[in-house]
Order: structure tokens, then sequence, then C-alpha cells
């Protein structure tokens, strides 16, 4: 990878600590690995206090005790890295910072914002700090009032966005945005274990305890269909503890290492994700990589690498009974199976890292260069 020509200095704003593993965060720092690999200077600024609405000086003592403890805890012991799940370039620095305030924020030419409360921080940044990008993930109204976030999707950033989804809501509100999809790392995850060669019988789901996550229903959806396949086993995985009462034929996996997540990716024959909403889908196509079957809901993953009936077994949202329909076509039907998930392996290749973090400099770039006036502006306005 050759360095750039015109170095950046560039500030990823997230939203809290990285002590557990987010697929948003996971994406920020990939695009920070990239950026700083092409000569850039690159800093990754994580806030103890998130929300502009919420300073310190309004806190109750209470809390204004546990919020200090945990920033003198996280930033003695570096808790706030993501060390343990995620490794990041020692070239991009990163900092813990009591807020997001102006004062925190090191001056920069490209400042990005990566989640709604960021970006209410960064439309009030002054110049020095940089232009102004906007990383959006997800439509974060979970997280959020839904008119605040829409008011920093309309606010004077530059505005990126990850999927046709959330492209197409930009566009009903007359914004003009990027789309760049995410891309993915082939060197963590990859295919070990032809598709041919799996038990059928084996599933594997992530787990959350975030209700539009669809755990719940993807459970159920296992139970539904082993009503008609008892055979079927379905392994588990997730940042939170174990759920209680697990089906007979489940197993969970707690924060599993790289090594045996990527383990897990290849002996399951169908990877079930039941979410409501996703802004992308980071672990469907994580199974794609390593050469499984996906059997998702429309909201569960991307309509760019989860296209029903070609490379995947797309149904409603919040209906595990076509879930289960769906899953037990892909455990039935080892031709269809086989044939979902090499097409969906050779498709998800096309979404690297290289691709994604080249259009995210090329804006960036762009966004600092000089622009030259056009010559006779007055003669050719008049004509």
């Amino acid at each position: 990878m050759s360095l750039s020509a015109h170095p950046l200095r560039i500030t990823f704003l997230l939203p809290m600590s990285a002590a557990k593993p987010a697929g948003g965060f996971k994406v920020v720092y990939e695009y920070a690995n990239f950026l700083s690999a092409r000569g850039h200077q690159v800093q990754v600024i994580h806030p103890n206090l998130l929300r502009i609405d919420e300073p310190f000086a309004s806190l109750g003592l209470k809390t204004k005790l546990t919020v200090l403890l945990r920033y003198f805890k996280e930033k003695w012991a570096n808790g706030y890295r993501p060390d343990h799940w995620f490794t990041v370039s020692p070239q991009v620095g990163m900092a813990w910072t009591k807020d997001l305030s102006p004062a925190n924020i090191p001056d920069a030419d490209i400042v990005v914002a990566t989640a709604w409360e960021t970006a209410e921080w960064a439309v009030t940044y002054p110049a020095s700090k940089g232009r102004r990008f906007y990383i959006i993930q997800h439509l974060e109204t979970w997280s959020g009032p839904e008119e605040r976030v829409f008011d920093t999707w309309k606010a004077p950033l530059e505005k990126i966005v990850i999927a046709g989804w959330l492209q197409r809501i930009a566009n009903g509100m007359g914004l003009t945005t990027h789309l760049i999809p995410n891309g993915m790392d082939f060197s963590r995850f990859r295919q070990t274990v032809p598709s041919e060669d799996r038990d059928p019988h084996q599933l594997l789901m992530l787990y959350h305890i975030v209700e539009w996550k669809g755990s719940a229903d993807g459970l159920a959806a296992f139970e539904n269909a082993r009503q008609t396949i008892p055979e079927l086993r379905l392994t588990l995985f997730g940042i939170d503890p174990a759920p209680p009462n697990l089906p007979f034929g489940v197993e969970y996996h707690h924060q599993p290492p790289q090594d045996k997540l990527n383990g897990f990716y290849n002996r399951a024959a169908v990877f079930i994700s039941p979410s409501w909403t996703e802004g992308w889908g980071l672990p469907p196509a994580e199974a794609l990589m390593c050469g499984g079957a996906i059997a998702v809901t429309r909201g569960g993953a991307d309509e760019a690498f989860a296209i029903h009936e070609e490379t995947a077994l797309v149904s409603p949202i919040k209906d595990p009974a076509a879930l289960a329909a769906n899953v037990i076509r892909l455990v039935r039907d080892k031709e269809l199976r086989v044939r979902l998930a090499r097409r969906g392996h050779d498709l998800i290749q096309q979404f690297t890292w290289e691709r994604s973090g080249a259009a995210l400099e090329a804006l960036m770039l762009d966004a600092v260069a000089p622009k030259a006036e056009p010559a006779n502006a007055e003669i050719e306005t008049a004509v």
C-alpha cells in the first residue's frame, strides 16, 4: 500500500469505551488502521462522558463520583482500548477523554463523528478541529430521540452511509450522502471447512440482550425448526451473559476468542440472523466469508450481500415461523444450501477494506483540497 501524497490529520470520535466488542467500533478501527497505513496521522477519541446535554457539572454528587472513578480507572488500566478483541495499529493514536468538548479534541484537517451523540458535539467545533464528516452506520432512534437523531443527519456534516437503506432514508429527506459499504477483513475470518462437508444440523447465531437484535425470535425459530428436525443443534455466542433456560440442543459461548469464533463459523452449516434492524449485519457477512449458508430476516443483513434465493434465504422480521421454514429448507436441501453458501462467499469478496478505505480517503482529500475559482466567472455567468 503506497503512502498518500497529501497526509492528513484525522480524528475519529467514538461514543464510549471499547471494552466490549462492537461492530460499529470495529468499522472505525478498520478505517483508522487503513488511513494510518496510508501515511495519515490518525487519532481515535473515546469519551468517558458522552451526551452534550448532560455535562459533568449537571450531574448529582453520587453520579459525579462514579464518573470520575470510571475515568481514572480506565485511564490507569487502558481499559477503554479494544486490545482483547481487535488489534489497532500502534501508529493510530488512542485517547481517553473526559468528554468530547472542543478542549479535548486535537486540531486536525478532518474530524469524523460516528454516532448521533458524537455528531451533536462535532457541529459545535471550531474550524481548527477540521472539516466535519459523519459516518452513519445505523438509524439510531433506538438510542436517542428521533428528532435529535434526524437533526444530526440534517446538520452541516459531510455524510457517509454504509448501506443503501440508509441512503434511501437520507434521499427522502433531501439530503446528499456518500454510500461506502463496509469492508471485510479476510485475514480474520476465512473458510477452512468446505461448505459441502459440514453437518447440516449444526446452526450458529449471535445472541444479544437488546430486543431489536431479535435473539428471542431466533431461539423461537430454532425450537420451531427442531420440532421438525430433532437433530438440530445451535451454538450461540455474544458479549452478554448466557441467557437463562436455554432450550435443549443449545450451547452458549461468552466472548469467544477470534480463532474459536472462526471455528464456529466454519463448523456451522447455517447461520441465523433474526435482527429487526441492522446497519449492515457483520456476523452474517462473516458467516459468508467462512462458507456458511445464511437464513436472515430482511433487517438482519444488508441487501448488498443477502439476496433472497441467490446468496441467502430472507424472511420478514419478527416472524419466527418464516425464519424456521427457511432454516428447515437449508438443512434439508444440501444442493440449495451449498449453492447459496458458495455464491454468498464469492459475492462477499468484493467488500474489502482496501476498496472502502480508498473511497473514504478520496472524499477526505477532496474535502480539504483548495477549490480553484472558475476562470472568467463573471463573464460566464453573464453569458
